[in-house]
């Protein structure tokens, strides 16, 4: 008589366990955040969390996160795209240009800068892709490339005014419909909106997760962080709407979250990029068009390069030589700060953001607290080699 096994499921406890093992960097980065930017808030006398300099942070930072996405995509794909920050000071001078010596009108100038953008990173993968280029080398080219190119156009000019539309990308704020003068009701009803969005999406995500028998959050937890993000949106909104409001760039930015973050986890293009950098060669015997993927994902940094030099040009209001200095860097370290393996196939988009604003606060901490740029760049180097480091010790133990 043939013996059945019987096995048992595990207990909760294990399964608690397993979660922490899955997820510790995950809210070890959330609060390593939350940390910071404490820290900074009391090193600053408050000055850190006043609305008028979380109005500047988002805006500083905005591009950073806006690239991070697309950036993102490339390093979970296998490769490093570091001609970005060339390619934002080169769309921002063709945009400059265009508008302030030909007289353009600024609506069609967005969308042919973001069509040039998407050119230059069709034009990049194409020798990543198809002729087998290493993307370091490429992109290294184009990094040259473009900021020679910038160079040339402006000859050392800076290029502006612009019209207060375009300016409006960049430092415009969510018009106020009740019209009130000391508070901007428009705004705190959005970030409300936005609380209650994200309470029902995150029960609703828990629950269905539950009952396919999934791994999921303790329920404590789960609660826990929802009433935080919940009460951090209402926070920071009712903050915001304590001075100007919403910055459209806010909007911009955390449309563009939602996009990559339903890509990468609902779609199949996101799930296959992910196979992509975990093993091309299986990626590739499994029908995955790899080439065209490895194309598509620097298309895709291209345009939101392109965008970000919109969006640097609105800010400064006239394009300048040494605008995307770095940016390559900065948009680098959040993504490896924020999960995304240097090997490929790993990295979410929630991490990447908060990786992105832990380099922010950062930076904007230090530039208050008046230390120098220099010792800025060690901090910065610092935070970024660990970060690495603790994704290769995971790695290791896993």
């Amino acid at each position: 008589m043939k013996q059945e096994t019987i096995t048992a499921a595990p207990d909760a406890g294990e399964a608690s366990a397993s979660f922490w093992k899955n997820n510790m960097r995950d809210y070890g980065l959330l609060l390593s955040l939350l940390v910071i930017m404490a820290f900074f808030e009391v090193a600053t006398g408050g000055v850190l969390l006043q609305p008028v300099n979380i109005t500047n942070l988002i805006q500083q930072n905005s591009y950073i996160v806006i690239m991070a996405l697309g950036m993102l995509l490339v390093i979970v794909g296998g490769n490093i795209d570091l001609s970005v920050g060339s390619i934002v000071g080169f769309v921002g001078a063709i945009a400059a240009i265009l508008m302030v010596d030909y007289k353009i009108h600024y609506f069609p100038v967005i969308i042919l800068s973001l069509a040039i953008g998407g050119i230059i990173g069709a034009a990049q993968g194409y020798f990543v892709a198809f002729a087998k280029i290493p993307a370091f080398i490429v992109t290294l080219a184009g990094m040259l490339i473009f900021r020679g190119l910038t160079g040339n156009m402006l000859l050392g000019q800076f290029v502006g005014p612009f019209a207060d539309g375009f300016q409006n990308i960049s430092k415009g704020f969510i018009p106020d419909i009740v019209g009130a003068q000391d508070f901007r009701w428009t705004s705190m009803i959005i970030g409300l909106a936005g609380a209650v969005l994200l309470v029902f999406t995150s029960l609703r995500k828990w629950r269905i997760a539950q009952a396919q028998n999934m791994e999921t959050e303790p329920y404590p937890l789960f609660i826990g962080k929802t009433v935080l993000f919940a009460a951090l949106i209402l926070g920071f909104s009712f903050l915001l709407s304590s001075y100007k409001g919403l910055p459209v760039v806010l909007i911009i930015m955390g449309t563009l979250i939602l996009i990559y973050t339903f890509v990468t986890t609902r779609m199949t293009i996101g799930r296959r990029i992910y196979a992509l950098g975990g093993n091309m060669l299986a990626a590739r015997l499994s029908g995955i068009k790899t080439e065209q993927l490895t194309f598509l994902t620097f298309v895709n940094m291209g345009a939101l390069a392109g965008l970000a030099g919109l969006i640097v040009a609105a800010r400064l209001n006239s394009a300048t030589p040494s605008a995307g200095n770095s940016f390559e860097l900065d948009v680098i370290a959040a993504c490896f700060i924020g999960g995304a393996s240097a090997s490929g196939g790993v990295g979410k988009v929630m991490g990447v953001v908060i990786g992105a604003f832990v380099m922010g606060v950062m930076n904007n901490g230090m530039s208050i607290l008046g230390i120098g740029i220099f010792w800025q760049y060690v901090v910065k180097g610092i935070v970024l080699l660990m970060a690495v480091y603790v994704d290769v010790l995971q790695k290791k133990r896993g």
